[in-house]
């Protein structure tokens, strides 16, 4: 067997571990290199990946921390294949879209909504889902507007509505007469 030894450059400076060689990785990201990584080699060796019942009240467990806690980052090498299969199953079920435009689901609840209020038969139900109707975007039945006006004039015009308003202002001040009282005057 012929020993096949690659081609390295010069100057490439080379990481001093492999684990100094890997990139930071998220959670989530790790998960999913572990989780090809674990299906591959079971694929390789035509075994199939089946995971027990504590296989899988681990990967919960697993699974449970994370969503409670996203800042805590699991040791996921001290845990067997097939939790971290499971587990990796569960995190991609959970991380589906399941309409591909926004749009589809906010016809799903109007339409939803439609018919809560058609079929009621609790009027609270149906005033209820009707409100909800009333504040879907589009709908905009309680919205309250404003609107706002914008008047562009030349400058000369803005000095001469100032000048008027200082005018105008100066005309209504009225002369107060300031009274000095004796006290804290040392009387």
């Amino acid at each position: 067997m012929n020993t096949l030894i690659p081609n390295i450059e010069d100057d490439i400076p080379l990481p001093a571990s492999a684990l100094e060689a890997m990139p930071d990785l998220t959670p989530q990201e790790e998960l999913d290199m572990r989780a090809r990584t674990i299906k591959l080699v079971a694929d390789l060796n035509n075994k199939p990946i089946e995971p027990s019942a504590e296989h899988m009240d681990q990967a919960r467990q697993i699974a449970h921390q994370m969503i409670h806690n996203p800042a805590h980052r699991p040791e996921f090498a001290k845990y067997p294949n097939e939790v971290m299969a499971y587990l990796a199953g569960m995190v991609a079920q959970s991380n589906c879209m399941i309409v591909e435009e926004l749009s589809d689901l906010k016809l799903y609840v109007v339409n939803k909504l439609v018919a809560e209020i058609e079929n009621a038969k609790d009027p609270k139900a149906r005033i209820a889902a009707l409100k909800s109707l009333g504040e879907v975007d589009g709908v905009d039945a309680f919205k309250k507007r404003s609107e706002v006006t914008h008047k562009v004039q030349s400058l000369e015009e803005v000095e001469r509505e100032l000048i008027e308003t200082l005018n105008m202002l100066e005309d209504q001040v009225i002369d107060v007469e300031v009274r000095e009282t004796g006290a804290g005057l040392g009387a």
